[in-house]
Order: structure tokens, then C-alpha cells, then sequence
């Protein structure tokens, strides 16, 4: 499937100079979403995956089918303030500022094998704090999923990020 023909681009958005890859288009089309569910979910069905962590907020809606199909549970990572229970943080830099996310600081364990969700990879930013929540509650073996890679977008965090050879489905250089 070509998922590109899914996802709508939006000039100028958050800011100027960024071209938006939009995938709410792509949640419109049942045979895209259930591309996007079990393509993810077979690359890591035998990886012996006991959580997902899905990225506020479209991570959510994948990471949530993705963990219902791999048989895992699913763990949210928040931005600031969202979360009603005590929560690690971590601070970190995007393509157009900075930001703090937040999970439950029970949320994981050291035996718990992860991976972690999110749309989309720009800088890097939120997926290695995601990352460093995991390291926080001991995770010892992470694993790291996107819908699309801006590859044009080189940055110190996604080199960090490609040792963990992230699973992309759509690329744009």
C-alpha cells in the first residue's frame, strides 16, 4: 500500500518553514489503518513485546491497536500536567521548540520488553525522551516503531535513534 497517498501535507504548519505530514487522513481509510496495524505488529510479533508505548496523541490510536494485536499492554506517554498519578518526566527539543513528556512512573518494569510508537520522526526528540523514560524504570531492551521518517531531517538524537534500527513505513527524503 502506498501510504504517502494517505497522508496529507500541510504547508506552513505549526509554523512557517515546516511542510506538516498529517496522518488523521490516513485514520479515514479501514484498509490503510489495518495496513498500518498489522504491518507494525508482524515486524514485532516475535520480539516477546509486553508493552507499547505510544506517543501523545497519535501514537495513541496505533499504539493501542498494536498492543491489542501483539497481546501487550499499552503505556502513554503524556505531555505535562496530564497525567493524574505520580509520573517521571523528561524534557526535550523538536523541530520548533521544546516540551516535556510524562509517564507513569509505574508503568514499566526492568523485565518488560518495549517498544515504542509514534507517528512520526522529525529530530528525534520525543522518542529519545520516551526512551529515556523506559531507561528511568530499568527497561533493558527497547524497540522503536514509526508511521514516517522526515530522513531529510538529520539531527545528534536520530543517529542515537538508529542503533536501535527503527521500523518505518514511510520515508520521505
Amino acid at each position: 500500500m502506498d501510504l504517502k497517498k494517505e497522508i496529507r501535507e500541510i504547508p506552513d504548519y505549526p509554523k512557517e518553514g515546516i511542510n506538516f505530514k498529517d496522518i488523521t487522513t490516513l485514520f479515514k481509510n479501514k484498509e490503510a489503518v489495518r495496513y498500518v496495524t498489522q504491518t507494525i505488529s508482524d515486524n514485532f510479533r516475535d520480539l516477546g513485546i509486553t508493552k507499547v508505548v505510544g506517543l501523545e496523541a497519535r501514537g495513541f490510536v496505533f499504539g493501542g491497536a498494536i498492543a491489542n494485536d501483539l497481546d501487550a499492554g499499552f503505556v502513554p506517554v503524556r505531555k505535562k500536567g496530564k497525567l493524574p498519578c505520580d509520573i517521571i518526566q523528561e524534557t526535550y527539543e523538536l523541530e520548533y521548540g521544546t516540551d516535556v513528556v510524562e509517564m507513569h512512573a509505574d508503568a514499566l518494569s526492568e523485565e518488560d520488553v518495549v517498544l515504542i510508537h509514534d507517528d512520526l520522526l522529525a529530530t528525534g526528540g520525543t522518542a529519545l525522551a520516551a526512551l529515556k523514560l523506559a531507561q528511568k524504570c530499568g527497561v533493558k531492551q527497547v524497540y522503536f516503531s514509526f508511521i514516517c521518517d522526515l530522513e531529510f531531517i538529520e539531527t545528534p538524537n536520530k543517529q542515537l535513534l538508529k542503533e536501535y534500527q527503527p521500523h518505518v513505513l514511510v520515508k520521505y527524503n
